[in-house]
């Protein structure tokens, strides 16, 4: 699970300062990559040779969107639903967010680091984990 604080502005023009969480499953990391046609890190690796810029921007918009959720108090759960991701894509952060991805290779390196579970490996993917 990653732990990402971000500094944004209302559309109100005030500043603030939260707390927002992206974790990816094994069972969303395997199906996210058998459901890619020659794997999904192969063709994330593939579209950033190609400089596909349009198609990269379209990924990083769905991983951001499957890997948003919210943390119970008690750690138990992790919510995911349409609404909420529909919520969190409309405010500032989400545009920071994006913008950080979307120009700095290693922040977005590390932030797909930081969502996919840390023993679930490439081989266990495609064995079907």
């Amino acid at each position: 699970m990653l732990k990402k604080t971000i500094t944004w502005e209302d559309f109100d023009g005030n500043k603030r300062t939260e707390t927002f969480y992206f974790n990816l499953t094994p069972a969303e990391v395997t199906k996210m990559e058998l459901s890619t046609k020659g794997g999904l890190a192969a063709t994330i690796e593939k579209l950033v040779a190609e400089q596909e810029n349009a198609l990269i921007i379209a990924m990083f918009q769905d991983v951001i969107g499957k890997a948003y959720g919210e943390k119970s108090q008690d750690g138990k759960f992790f919510v995911k639903k349409p609404e909420l991701t529909e919520a969190f894509m409309s405010t500032g952060a989400y545009s920071v967010l994006f913008m950080e991805l979307a120009t700095d290779a290693k922040a977005a390196a590390a932030f797909i680091e930081g969502i996919v579970p840390k023993k679930l490996t490439h081989d266990e993917i495609k064995k079907g984990a």
